[in-house]
């Protein structure tokens, strides 16, 4: 029998299918990285994500990756190489993610803890 998720079923509104998909610690800054910086592999997004266990982020991508929101393509070579790209629907949250970066960097700035300048996350 499949895992259901909360998804599965028609949400109450279209925020809560929102928040659903991306719903994880990690989801957002992954999706976020992968915007900023293009395909990435694992321990790029790792040294990204202080306090992120491997085994976790493993589990953020698998499910980015059901979820269509990012590819993950397999190179057959030794060491193996295995690279995370945004899907184009992955692409089409974007904006909202750096919507959600620069208002979060505002927020820090109001109350001191994050001193004003033009760097993101």
């Amino acid at each position: 029998m499949p895992k259901r998720r909360s998804y599965d079923e028609a949400p109450p509104c279209a925020i809560v299918a929102t928040l659903n998909l991306i719903n994880g610690r990690w989801k957002g800054v992954i999706l976020y990285y992968l915007t900023v910086n293009g395909t990435m592999r694992f321990n790029e997004l790792h040294r990204h994500l202080p306090g992120c266990t491997p085994r976790l982020l493993t589990k953020q991508l698998r499910e980015l990756e059901d979820d269509c929101f990012i590819t993950r393509t397999v190179y057959a070579v030794v060491p193996p190489k295995v690279e995370y790209a945004l899907t184009e629907e992955g692409r089409s949250i974007a904006p909202i993610l750096m919507q959600m970066n620069d208002w979060g960097a505002r927020w820090l700035q109001r109350r001191g803890l994050r001193p004003q300048s033009n760097e993101a996350a």
